[in-house]
């Protein structure tokens, strides 16, 4: 049986974490409340570059960028967000296991060999995905606590690149969806090629009068590479706020099963002293005993 002291020790060591973890709740709270405002500010823009794309594509009748081009797919590049620190409960774990359902899945279709690499974002992402057996092609540090377009750039830059020369046939990414403070999702989508976003009955009706400078298809040449980078910051945008939700329910869960191994602590500490003195009593009247005897 531990001594008292001992039990004081470790009451206190549990405490203490107790405390480091309801700090990090609340830091991750303030930061969840950024991100949300971030994401729920960037929908409106993505949705309504996706409307301009639809219209101008709807004005060419051929598919002419090779950002549109579908070809049999042989090779398969998969851009996948995690975080660099964990701390995050199954986020990360859910985030991987999407990427093999992923690889399983296109492995087998049509009975030919699919070769998939993976562009990992986040140091976690990289060491699970090697482990896994899955080749990491070139990998991103992690876009921290406020993604910024500039950070998404490059990845968006290297994988239109990839994707034009050649080097994959289609281009996927895996994020976390944010659904709520309690619910993250994860989520593996094509993002090349581009799939032409269908029209509704409103914009076919009033597409014709829009006129394009110097024409449809030098406008799509410039909007399509900037569609991909939106897309992508938008998943990342996305990816921040389930990782701030995340976190704070991970610190949270760890901050009361630490109270609760707290008053475990304390009970078992208890009876230990009460044992103690019970123990001390005998003893001194045993050995009163003795004497009078």
């Amino acid at each position: 049986m531990a001594s008292l002291k001992e039990i004081r020790g470790r009451i206190g060591s549990v405490r203490n974490i107790a405390q480091i973890t309801r700090a990090m709740e609340m830091v991750a709270a303030s930061r969840m409340k950024r991100a949300q405002d971030a994401i729920v500010a960037a929908r409106p823009y993505s949705d309504q570059m996706r409307d301009v794309l639809s219209r101008v594509a709807a004005a060419v009748t051929e598919e002419i960028s090779p950002l549109l081009a579908r070809r049999p797919v042989r090779r398969i590049g998969i851009v996948v967000l995690t975080t660099d620190r964990g701390l995050v409960g199954a986020l990360d774990a859910n985030s991987v296991r999407a990427v093999l359902r992923f690889v399983a899945e296109r492995a087998g279709r049509d009975g030919e060999r699919v070769e998939v690499e993976a562009i990992s974002v986040g140091r976690k992402g990289r060491e699970s995905l090697r482990r896994a057996g899955i080749p990491v092609a070139a990998h991103f540090p992690g876009l921290g606590n406020r993604p910024t377009f500039s950070q998404v750039t490059p990845i968006a830059r290297l994988v239109t690149e990839d994707f034009i020369e050649g080097r994959y046939d289609e281009i996927a990414i895996e994020y976390s969806a944010w659904i709520n403070t309690l619910s993250q999702r994860a989520t593996l989508r094509t993002i090349l090629p581009i799939e032409r976003p269908e029209m509704g009955e409103e914009q076919k009706r009033t597409n014709d009068e829009y006129l394009f400078e110097p024409s449809a298809r030098a406008v799509l040449d410039q909007l399509l590479p900037r569609y991909v980078a939106v897309d992508i910051y938008r998943a990342a945008l996305e990816h921040n706020a389930s990782e701030q939700s995340a976190a704070m329910i991970a610190m949270r869960n760890a901050t009361d099963n630490a109270n609760e191994l707290i008053d475990g602590l304390t009970l078992v500490y208890n009876k230990t002293r009460q044992a103690n003195i019970t123990r001390e009593m005998i003893e001194i009247a045993s050995g009163a005993n003795a004497l009078a005897g």
